[in-house]
């Protein structure tokens, strides 16, 4: 097996774009379904956040696991492989454990060093477990990845600039207003993780007074009462628009919440002196609805506005020191990928002398029926002694050669030369919790 990484993101796609390969919780378990069902495809695992759609595959061969992956993407947008092509990133093998590291690590976040894509890692990891579609090479793979995401926030200053994606939009809206956010009123839509990060960090910033609403109003107010907030009903939404200055949108819908109509209704009620609305929609696919950035006094900040803005990295000696950390990580899991290729077939090789040894020892023991327990359980011992010594230096030296490049033609050649019949290795049971971020959590939704 190979693996094979193929996705689209906020670097390569627009967000019209992403809106329609996102994959929201109801329809997961349909596509991994779907990718391990295709012919090349025998793991699956899907990351699907407001700036990505990756999926993460274990493949028997390059062309064929690329064109099943892109089949199903493309079933998912409603559109044609061709049609979004330009859109797809593909990695395969040593490159494809590097992206997925790197992403492990927030190097490929908007925001660089942002912790919260390792949530939404673990969250694609765990619902690829439930839904049966990570078997062993991704089960270590992304055990592997979420470890060296928390060693590079715990060993470097990336979390120096690793805020979340709210806490970067909130700070473009602040400099739409003279004093920034603090006294501001504000409204999150939304009472989700993303939610509720977004009433965190507006009461960090000191914005108030704050307001909730969300479909289900329960939640509303659950998150509103943790924060001395206020709840409202998303049906007086254009009533509540009308009296803030900044909304967090971060919904589940799959339809836009904000749409012009709400939105002009609520400023005809709204005092233009206050200066303008602004709309952070953190969405995909998104809350604002197209032509609400071209109404008079508001400013829209979107998932691409965003990307555009937010150009500065991290300082370099502390991204350095990750991708450090990144590029020997991805070395040892190589060498460990190598090296696993072979195990199984030198399992194989180990059980088809022991079936020798055994067959030959029974038949001794029809042809020798004179000999006493002890003298056939000493034959035994020997026969076994001089097998053992036969296959030690082969298998330690075909182990050391499978874990260098180009290792697994050993594998290859020791069950050609053996004829072994080498099984599937059965996946690991369990997923640990090897990360305390929740999915959603701000970040990439």
């Amino acid at each position: 097996m190979k693996l094979l990484v193929v996705g689209a993101s906020y670097r390569t796609a627009p967000v019209a774009t992403l809106e329609r390969l996102a994959v929201g919780p109801a329809d997961l378990t349909r596509v991994l379904d779907r990718l391990v069902a295709q012919p090349y495809v025998s793991e699956a695992v899907l990351v699907s956040t407001c700036n990505r759609v990756e999926v993460y595959a274990a493949v028997s061969g390059f062309h064929g696991g690329l064109g099943d992956i892109c089949a199903v993407l493309a079933e998912q947008a409603g559109a044609t492989p061709a049609s979004l092509a330009n859109h797809l990133y593909v990695h395969y093998d040593a490159a494809a454990v590097d992206h997925v590291f790197r992403v492990a690590a927030g190097l490929d976040s908007m925001v660089v060093g942002e912790a919260q894509i390792l949530g939404q890692l673990r969250d694609a990891y765990h619902w690829a477990g439930g839904a049966d579609s990570a078997g062993r090479l991704m089960h270590e793979l992304m055990q592997q990845a979420l470890r060296v995401g928390k060693r590079a926030h715990a060993e470097t200053g990336i979390d120096r600039a690793g805020q979340s994606v709210v806490s970067a939009a909130l700070d473009l809206a602040a400099a739409q207003f003279d004093g920034g956010l603090p006294g501001r009123p504000a409204l999150v839509v939304g009472a989700g993780a993303m939610g509720a990060l977004g009433v965190a960090t507006l009461s960090r910033l000191g914005a108030g007074p704050l307001t909730v609403t969300n479909r289900g109003a329960d939640r509303a107010v659950r998150l509103a009462e943790s924060y001395g907030a206020s709840a409202a009903p998303m049906a007086e939404l254009t009533d509540v628009l009308s009296t803030v200055d900044i909304v967090v949108a971060a919904t589940a819908a799959t339809e836009p919440v904000l749409t012009p109509e709400v939105v002009a209704g609520a400023l005809a009620d709204r005092d233009p002196a206050r200066g303008p609305l602004v709309l952070l929609d953190l969405a995909v696919p998104r809350d604002v609805a197209d032509g609400v950035a071209d109404l008079p006094g508001v400013e829209v900040i979107d998932i691409g506005r965003m990307a555009a803005l937010l150009a500065d990295g991290p300082a370099a000696a502390d991204a350095a020191a990750v991708e450090r950390i990144v590029a020997g990580e991805v070395e040892s899991f190589l060498t460990w990928l190598r090296g696993s290729d072979v195990a199984p077939t030198v399992a194989a090789l180990r059980g088809r002398a022991e079936d020798v040894v055994a067959a030959e020892l029974r038949r001794l023991a029809q042809r020798r029926p004179d000999l006493s327990e002890e003298q056939r359980a000493e034959v035994a011992r020997t026969v076994h002694r001089v097998v053992q010594r036969l296959l030690h230096q082969p298998t330690v030296r075909v182990r050391q050669l499978a874990a260098e490049p180009g290792g697994d033609q050993y594998a290859a050649l020791l069950r050609e030369l053996f004829d072994l019949q080498v099984p599937q290795t059965s996946p690991v049971d369990t997923v640990p919790d090897v990360v305390e971020t929740h999915s959603n959590f701000g970040g990439e939704r």
